[in-house]
């Protein structure tokens, strides 16, 4: 059992897709890996299960204080994506290579 359920497998290829449709690197830059701005995160490596629910967090948008993420942006970006659209996404950014350091 994977960290979203048996419900859909993720596909890879078609979260490479989307992050190219949507221009994810436009903002997170090369890779997901080198944002062109401090204020954007890398995401390369990051767990699939983060990204999901972050994603989730911003189509539900800044309406609802318990849960949701406010960034006109990203809420934009995200509108159109199915939750098996963000499962794909989400596998896809955790297959990168990516840098990304754990403070302790």
């Amino acid at each position: 059992m994977t960290a979203f359920g048996t419900a859909h497998a993720a596909d890879i290829s078609n979260g490479k897709a989307l992050s190219d449709s949507h221009n994810c690197a436009a903002c997170h830059g090369p890779g997901l890996n080198k944002p062109v701005s401090g204020e954007y995160p890398r995401l390369a490596g990051q767990h699939a299960t983060y990204i999901y629910w972050a994603l989730r967090q911003y189509q539900i948008g800044g309406n609802n204080p318990n849960f949701g993420r406010n960034n006109a942006i990203m809420s934009a970006q995200v509108q159109s994506l199915s939750p098996s659209d963000l499962k794909d996404l989400a596998a896809y950014i955790e297959s990168l290579d990516g840098n990304l350091v754990l403070k302790k």
